[in-house]
């Protein structure tokens, strides 16, 4: 191996909880040599993500790591926060799963790229505006010099994503650390977003950690594999070795996860729970902040669907297909224009007060479940936070009482309860945000994207757990994806969404088995890594 840019050894990482000392990371030990792309991989919760945020020293208030972490022979272990900063932003740098929730909405993207080439590089606000410009076109952010001046809220999420790059490439890092960077992407951009990598490592000559559930992006970008299971090691090696001959169990188990069974038909007769017609959403679309009215955009133009009880529908589509506009408007979350009938009732004439009451039986379940949870709240708090607006008369014995009953439907200790949202891994935070759906008792459950930033182990016990609620309280789904897999397991039928319009629509056999559009056949192909070529080896992208 090349000379090692990154060396840990016998790191620990722990934190201080209502529960005692929970230890995430067991004494691992992890070397990065120059140049080179290191997966680390593993099921939420195995400590793969507070490796890397110790090596940032980006712990929790509530942690601390003990051990040795070094960059290029220096120790990072017990620097104060001035002298981290001397590497954080320069020669060590992050970009997150999720950049909605790290890039600040109240400032243009440029300026939010121009802060580490002023606080790092000691740069003048006119050079560091013209390097974020290079940067932006780096990362093929079209029209740099027009986007530059763009909030966040105005580029999509694989522009976001480009951003955040762009960020962390500011002051050319030895090494990037890329946490779950594609998780949230549809498998297309995904796609965009790896070659992009490959290519700006060929070109910068840094090292790339790569933490990631998804095994299939592994296979095809990484040199060396770590496996965690429960804060320890459990197998490293070449990754083409750990993929065509797996050691250890859980790692064989990793490689053959993946939602598996198909749905069982619904019962005859089963009621409609929500019925929708000709639904349209339309957003006016602003030159700039300040700026006249452009083109209107149409965000959902013309969709219909229905859902019985205990019947799921799917809904897929590239980021931008207007699903999750679909979903939200069914709720009546925000205006739109068609019929939604929830049972007998019309909604579309209730005003906020008169959908009050009905808000109980119509549910929604976010993404990201970390932004989504209060970090101020604890978990029992935030599954029973519904019942106090419709059950207010309950006491708050009781309240603890059906938080813990929820705990339990969800597979969660009703002990963990008084656990805040940080100390939990992605896939318990999930359980938690289905908990506090189904503590109402819903009948029909909007759920959109619940399962792409969990890896495919968990993913899997979502989707058995899902389908157990299902089955027990009859309920009705809509499940937004771009993940085919899931969606195929979990659904009756299934719409295809293009800019707004459903483009295919039929069982989920017929979708997989036979579709009969080229954007479908194209998605399929994607999700599965169809043709995919191996990014490590694949010519540098055009600049």
């Amino acid at each position: 191996m090349a000379e090692s840019v990154l060396t840990i050894r016998n790191l620990n990482v722990r934190f201080r909880t209502g529960d005692g000392i929970l230890h995430a990371v067991k004494g691992i030990d992890l070397d990065v040599a120059a140049g080179e792309t290191v997966a680390i991989v593993g099921e939420s919760g195995s400590g793969k993500s507070q490796t890397m945020m110790s090596v940032m020293g980006l712990l929790a208030t509530n942690g601390w790591a003990d051990g040795s972490v070094k960059y290029r022979g220096e120790e990072l272990i017990g620097l104060s926060p001035d002298k981290l900063n001397d590497y954080r932003g320069s020669k060590l740098t992050m970009i997150f799963q999720e950049p909605m929730t790290s890039l600040d909405p109240l400032y243009r993207i440029g300026d939010q790229i121009a802060l580490p080439l002023t606080t790092h590089g000691r740069m003048s606000k006119a050079k560091a505006r013209a390097r974020a410009i290079e940067l932006l076109e780096l990362v093929r952010i079209p029209e740099p010099t027009r986007r530059i001046d763009s909030y966040p809220h105005e580029m999509s999420g694989g522009q976001r994503q480009r951003v955040m790059i762009a960020m962390a490439l500011a002051n050319n890092p030895d090494v990037l650390i890329a946490d779950e960077p594609t998780t949230a992407l549809d498998v297309t951009v995904q796609a965009q977003i790896l070659e992009l990598l490959a290519d700006l490592q060929k070109r910068l000559g840094m090292s790339i950690v790569f933490i990631t559930h998804d095994l299939g992006i592994v296979r095809r970008f990484a040199d060396r594999t770590y496996v965690m299971k429960r804060g320890e090691v459990v197998e490293s090696g070449v990754t083409n070795e750990i993929f065509t001959a797996p050691k250890h169990a859980y790692t064989r188990m990793l490689i053959d996860a993946e939602p598996t069974g198909r749905k069982e038909p619904v019962a005859a007769g089963s009621p409609m729970v929500i019925e929708a017609r000709d639904m349209k959403v339309t957003f006016g679309l602003k030159k700039g902040f300040f700026g006249k009215a452009g083109h209107v955009l149409h965000a959902v133009d013309g969709v219909s669907l229905s859902v019985r009880a205990g019947e799921t529908v799917g809904v897929v589509g590239e980021s931008g297909s207007g699903k999750s506009t679909l979903g939200r408007a069914i709720l009546r979350l925000l205006p739109a224009g068609g019929l939604v009938r929830f049972e007998d009732r019309d909604l579309m004439p209730l005003d906020r007060a008169g959908m009050r009451p009905l808000r109980r039986h119509l549910q929604l379940v976010f993404q990201d479940p970390f932004g989504s949870l209060s970090p101020r709240m604890t978990a029992g708090e935030i599954v029973t936070e519904g019942l106090l607006v419709h059950e207010p008369r309950i006491t708050r014995k009781e309240r603890d009482r059906r938080a813990a009953q929820a705990f339990e439907e969800v597979s969660l200790d009703p002990a963990w309860r008084n656990r805040f949202p940080h100390e939990f891994s992605g896939g318990q935070r999930q359980r938690i945000a289905i908990a506090r759906a189904m503590i109402l008792h819903p009948k029909l459950v909007v759920l959109d994207e619940p399962t792409s930033a969990l890896d495919r182990s968990v993913q899997k016990e979502i989707v058995e757990l899902l389908r157990e609620l299902q089955n027990a309280h009859g309920l009705a789904y809509v499940f937004i994806s771009h993940d085919l897999a899931v969606v195929r397991a979990l659904s009756d039928e299934i719409m295809v969404m293009k800019s707004g319009k459903v483009v295919e629509r039929g069982t989920a056999e017929a979708i997989f088995e036979k579709p009969k559009q080229t954007y479908t056949q194209d998605l399929i192909a994607a999700a599965f890594l169809r043709g995919l070529e191996d990014v490590k080896t694949a010519a540098p992208l055009a600049s």
